[in-house]
């Protein structure tokens, strides 16, 4: 099962091209193949901008072990309401 994980970057008024770059390659490098990354700009000029960077990971053992424990409490809630 995998979830959506979103990492935030954030871009400041005068970072150089250079150096978004480099970020933008660790980044990318970082990720496994299968992450289907997506990028977008988010934000408004009040708050600032800042770049979202959304991919797809499996989830982590513990993390698999705690949505299994709610999925089970929810189905012993609708077999109750049932």
């Amino acid at each position: 099962m995998s979830r959506m994980i979103r990492d935030y970057i954030e871009v400041s008024d005068h970072m150089p091209l250079d150096a978004l770059i480099e970020k933008l390659s660790e980044i990318r490098a970082s990720l496994p193949p299968s992450a289907e990354a997506e990028m977008r700009i988010r934000g408004d000029d009040a708050f600032g901008r800042h770049l979202c960077i959304a991919y797809l990971r499996p989830l982590s053992p513990e993390e698999a072990a705690c949505e299994a424990r709610y999925a089970e409490r929810g189905k012993a809630r609708l077999r109750a309401a049932a």
